[in-house]
Formats: C-alpha cells, structure tokens, sequence
C-alpha cells in the first residue's frame, strides 16, 4: 500500500506536466497573435490606411476568449515603454497570478525587438484590450476606472487612424457603467464626446456617441430628450452598418412611444433587415418591437415571422398575443398579458400592450359585425367580455367610436338597442387594393434607391482602361475586402 501511494505522486505530476505544456503553448500562440496585431496596427499608422486598423480589431474580438492576464501583462512589456503612465496603470489591473506562465511567454518572445516608442494609435489599442479583459472577467468597477482613463486619454488625441480604436473604447465605457446601472453618470460626458467628434469630423464617433447617448437617454424613458438630441444631430451618410442599425432600431422605439406607428414599424423592419445573422439578439428585439407596433396598427404579422430560425422560443409569448388580437378575445388577451407580464415588463414592452386592448375589442367587433345583420347592445357586450358596471353603455359608446373611425360599417338603433350592420361590400371596389399596391411599389423604390447609392466604382473608370492584370488584381482586392466586411458584421454584434 505504501509503494501504491508513493507512485501515485510521480503519476500526477507526469500528468500535470502535458497540461502546463499546452497552456504555455496556448499562451504563447496567443501572445505571438497580439504581437502580430500590434506590427498591423503600426503599419496602419504609418501608411494612414484605417482598413488595417479596422482588420487588427477584428482580429482581437477572435482572440478574445483567449485573453489571460500574464499575456495581456507581457504585451504591455513588449509594446508600451516600461516607464510610461499607461503601463504602470493598464498594468494595475491585471491580477499578479501564473507568474510562471508570464516567464514562458517572456522567453518565448525574447528574440523579438520591441517598439521603442509608443504609437498613440498602440496605446490605445492596449486601452481597450484591458477594458475587454476586465469586463469579460466581470470585474466591472476596475473596467469602469479603466474606461475612464482611457477617455480621460482620447481627448487629447486627435488622429484619424485612432478614430476606430476610439469608436470602439466609447461603446465599452458606456457598456461598463451600463452593467453597473449607472448610465446617468456619464451622461455629460457622453454629450462633451460627441460635440468634440462633431469637431473633429469623426463621423464614426459621431455615429457611435449618438447611439450610445440615444440608448443612455431611452434606459431611463426620457423618450422627449432623445428625440430632440435626434432631430438636431448633424446628419451625414452612415458609416458603419451596426451603428446604423442600432439607430434605426432606437428611432423605432422613439416613433412607437410617440404613436407614430406607420415610421416606427418602417425603422424596426428595415433594422431587422440589415443586421447581421450572427446579431439574433438584436433581431429578435426588432422582431418583438415591429409585432407589436403592426398589431397597434391592426396589422396581423405573419406565422412565418415567429417561426424563424433560433427565435421560435423568445416570439412564444408574442405569438399568443397576436392570436389573442387575431381572434377579438378580450378573455384571452388579459391571460396571456398576466402569463407573459414578467417578460413583457424586462422587454420594456408593457405600456404598449396595455394600449393593444383597444384594437382586441374593435377585432372581436368587427368580427361580430361580419357575423350579425342585427344585434343586441347587451349580446355585444357579452361577446366582447366587458366586465365593467355598465357594459351595455359602454358597449355604445364602442360601437359608436368604431363606426366613426370607420372601423365597421353599422348603424346603431338606439331605441331598440341594436347594432344594425350593413352588408359587406366588394373590396375591390373600395381604396385598400390601391393603397396595398402603393406600400409595395414604394418598398420596391427605396431598395433599389438604397442599392444603386451602395454602388462603388473604381476611379477614372470612364477614361482609362485597366489591363487584364490589374483587373484581377483589383478583383482580388475587392473579394478580399467584401469578406472582411461580412466578417466584421458578425463579430461586432
């Protein structure tokens, strides 16, 4: 038994020692890949060419589950001088742990030269690669102190090649307050950003900052501000298609507050659209905030929209609910609103199911006027299910405001109590074909308005003509490029 358990000790040890092995290698591979990042960046900067900035983000977001602290810290050795203020703070974050690990990948990289002065655009960059580590190891109040300084360090840097760094930096200091609920704090600094942005013209931080100040102003309902700090933005093309994305979506929820249905559902479907398919969070709220915005305009979406791929179980409950509208019954309607309250409360869309009760009772109404010539006030109001103190009265006054609205086609007898309808007409021969035509043809317009805007055409096209070489090398360029912008899509949502 003695020989047993003085074996085991070597046995461990021999199978702990692969294990070392091939986390030493996994972070030196890691840490070669930043290096390599960093070597990207620095050739960006010298060459002013924003596209290799924007390929060396892409590239972080791909390493980013395999960010440790010992790497992070032998990075920060490698590119920031070691006597410098960023180092010393950017290094204050990171937890003294696996030491050993940090002595591997020093030697590993040993024959490397590092930089000897540090870029702004570099500097940045280790900014944010902190701010990510930090918030992926929610630790989030260090990630708001890191934030800070980094912004506190943005505005006295005014390059274009950091503009992408510096996009990305905001989105993460808002992120990192937002996960500490406490958005209102930065709200000043938000706005001084964005101004200093409009200054500058960084257009991408103008984008972003607004997004970010629009989302600050809507976490806390403030619905007026949003749409006044919307209205007087400056206005240019948009540069980013999730930026642009995310503010279709806000707009939508802004234009839904305000009963302006008909723009909010053109928004959110048109966010839904153009997000990428890797974003099915973001697409999901879109969906969610467009049903319920067609169901206010008395629209019935289609099965196929609940039905789509990864979103079936989060629809669940607005699927219910469109069948409960679908069908006029107030019953059903009051128990799946009181099934689901909890997850319409978190989506935030509860206010705008409470207004859907209205467009329940005129359904069910225009279902019974289809049904009935002639009908009692009182069996109406015991179809529709009214249970107020007078739900005959109450059932007039319905009837009235549906058959003002032109809801349904029906007089009110009020002698005898009825609800006289009339017969249903050709609706062929009323305005709704033509108006269903017109949406469509309209929608067709401003697609291919928007597609013949995203053309691009290569310079001085019309007066010389490339060679054969060059045309396919331009090609490759252009394939190259499509696939890092669809590449880009996925990563950034």
């Amino acid at each position: 038994m003695t020989q047993d358990v003085e074996m085991a000790e070597p046995q461990a040890a021999a199978a702990a020692a692969p294990t070392n092995s091939v986390c030493s290698a996994t972070a030196s591979s890691t840490l070669q890949h930043l290096k390599e990042i960093a070597a990207l960046i620095e050739s960006g900067a010298y060459a002013k060419e924003v596209r290799r900035i924007v390929r060396a983000v892409r590239l972080t977001m791909m390493l980013r589950r395999k960010l440790r602290a010992p790497v992070i810290a032998s990075f920060l050795n490698f590119v920031l001088p070691p006597v410098s203020e960023a180092h010393s703070r950017l290094s204050s974050y990171l937890s003294k742990e696996d030491e050993h690990d940090m002595d591997v990948d020093t030697a590993t990289s040993a024959g490397q030269v590092p930089f000897k002065y540090s870029l702004p655009e570099l500097e940045v960059y280790c900014y944010l690669l902190v701010l990510i580590f930090l918030i992926d190891q929610k630790r989030y109040e260090e990630a708001k102190a890191c934030s800070s300084a980094s912004i506190a360090r943005l505005k006295n840097m005014n390059r274009r090649t950091v503009d992408i760094l510096a996009s990305r930096l905001y989105f993460y200091y808002s992120y990192s307050y937002e996960l500490t609920n406490s958005l209102a704090e930065i709200r000043g600094t938000l706005l001084a950003l964005h101004r200093m942005a409009t200054l500058r013209h960084d257009e991408l931080g103008q984008e972003t900052l607004l997004n970010l100040l629009l989302r600050n102003y809507l976490h806390y309902n403030l619905y007026d501000q949003a749409e006044k700090l919307r209205s007087k933005a400056p206005r240019f093309e948009a540069h980013s298609n999730q930026q642009f994305c995310r503010y279709l979506f806000y707009l939508g929820k802004i234009r839904t507050i305000q009963l302006e249905y008909t723009d909010a559902k053109e928004s959110l479907l048109q966010a839904a659209r153009k997000a990428p398919v890797g974003a099915r969070g973001f697409r999901i709220q879109c969906n969610k905030w467009a049903v319920i915005v067609r169901l206010l305009l008395g629209e019935i979406p289609e099965r196929t929209v609940f039905m789509q791929k990864g979103m079936k179980k989060a629809l669940t409950p607005y699927f219910e609910l469109t069948n409960a509208v679908r069908i006029g019954d107030l019953e059903l309607f009051r128990t799946v609103a009181e099934k689901f309250a909890g997850t319409f409360s978190s989506d935030r869309t509860h206010n705008l199911i409470v207004r859907l009760r209205h467009n329940v009772i005129r359904t069910g109404l225009r279902n019974i006027s289809i049904s009935y010539s002639r009908i009692s006030l009182a069996d109406v109001a015991r179809k529709l299910r009214l249970d107020s103190d007078n739900p005959v009265a109450d059932a007039e006054s319905i009837v009235a405001k549906a058959i003002r609205d032109g809801a349904i086609d029906a007089t009110i007898d009020h002698a005898n109590g009825w609800m006289l309808s009339k017969e249903t007409g050709d609706v062929y021969s009323t305005n709704e074909p033509q108006i269903a035509f017109n949406s469509r043809i309209a929608f067709c317009l401003n697609m291919h308005n928007e597609a013949v805007r995203a053309l691009k055409f290569p310079p001085n096209s019309h007066r010389e003509k490339e060679s054969a070489e060059k045309r396919r090398e331009r090609q490759q360029q252009e394939q190259e490029l499509a696939k890092h912008i669809a590449e880009e899509e996925d990563d950034e949502f």
